[in-house]
C-alpha cells in the first residue's frame, strides 16, 4: 500500500511538473527555413503551409542562418534584422513599402545578411531603403529599391563590406552612400535618377564598380579627399549633370 501511494504521488508531481515545463515553452522553435504570404498571418509558425504576414513576424521564428521565402506576391513591411539571415524574394513579387522610414534596418555587428529579389519601394517618403549601421557582411542581389529622401542604399558602418549585383536603384536623393571605412562592390548595377548616384565619404571609404550603368543623376559620381571610386573600366557613367570620375581605373576583371 504504501508503495503505491508514493508511486501515485510520484506520478502526479511529474504530471505537473511537465505541465508546467510545456507551458514555460516558445509557442513554436525557431526554423531554419520559414516562409511569409500576402495572405499569411504573424500568429502562425511561418511553415510553408501556415506562412507569416510580415518579414518582421517571420525573423523571430529563423533562427540564425536560416532563409526567410516568400509564397506569393504581397508587400511584407519593414524590418530590423540583428542576426545572419537571408530574405529571398524569388519566383514572386515580394515588395517592402515604408512611408516616412527605413525599409530594411541591419544594426547587429557581425551578422552576414543576403536580401534577394525584392522590391523595396519608400513612396517619395522614406528614409533609407536599407540602412547598414553594424559591421557586417551585407550581399543585395537582383533588387529594386527606389523612393528614399537619404539613400536606396546607405552603408554607414565602418569595416561593413557590402556587394550589390544585378539590382537597379532610382528615385532617391542618393542611389549608394559609402561612408567612412565602409567597403561596396558595385557589379551590373544602374542607379539613375537621383540627386546623386554613388557618394563616397569620410575616411576610406571605398567603391568599386564593374559593368554598371550611373546615369540621369543630377551628380554622377561624387568623393570626398581620402576615399576611392575605383573603376574596372567597363562602367557605363554619362548622361548625369555632373558626371564625376572614378579615383582610379583598375584592371577589368
Amino acid at each position: 500500500m504504501i508503495v503505491r501511494r508514493v508511486t501515485s504521488l510520484t506520478v502526479a508531481i511529474a504530471a505537473v511538473l511537465f505541465v508546467l515545463w510545456a507551458g514555460a515553452l516558445p509557442a513554436y522553435a525557431q526554423a531554419t527555413r520559414t516562409w511569409v504570404s500576402g495572405v499569411g498571418d504573424d500568429a502562425n509558425p511561418c511553415s510553408r503551409t501556415a506562412p507569416c504576414k510580415t518579414f518582421a513576424g517571420a525573423i523571430s521564428k529563423t533562427a540564425a542562418g536560416g532563409e526567410i521565402n516568400v509564397l506569393d506576391p504581397g508587400g511584407f513591411g519593414a524590418v530590423t534584422i540583428t542576426k545572419s539571415i537571408t530574405i529571398d524574394g524569388s519566383g514572386s513579387f515580394a515588395g517592402v513599402l515604408v512611408s516616412g522610414t527605413n525599409a530594411i534596418n541591419i544594426s547587429t555587428a557581425g551578422v552576414a545578411v543576403t536580401l534577394r529579389n525584392l522590391t523595396i519601394d519608400g513612396l517619395s517618403t522614406g528614409i533609407n531603403g536599407i540602412n547598414l549601421t553594424a559591421v557586417s557582411a551585407l550581399n543585395i542581389d537582383n533588387c529594386r529599391i527606389f523612393g528614399f529622401t537619404q539613400a536606396a542604399i546607405n552603408a554607414l558602418a565602418s569595416g561593413s563590406i557590402v556587394w550589390v549585383h544585378d539590382s537597379d536603384l532610382r528615385f532617391s536623393s542618393v542611389g549608394v552612400d559609402v561612408h567612412a571605412g565602409a567597403t561596396v562592390f558595385l557589379d551590373r548595377v544602374r542607379v539613375e535618377q537621383s540627386f546623386t548616384g554613388v557618394r563616397a565619404t569620410g575616411l576610406n571609404a571605398i567603391v568599386y564598380l564593374n559593368n554598371s550603368t550611373i546615369t540621369g543623376n543630377t551628380f554622377g559620381l561624387t568623393s570626398d579627399p581620402d576615399t576611392q571610386i575605383n573603376s574596372f573600366g567597363n562602367n557605363r557613367i554619362a548622361g548625369n549633370g555632373n558626371n564625376g570620375n572614378p579615383s582610379s581605373t583598375v584592371p577589368t576583371r
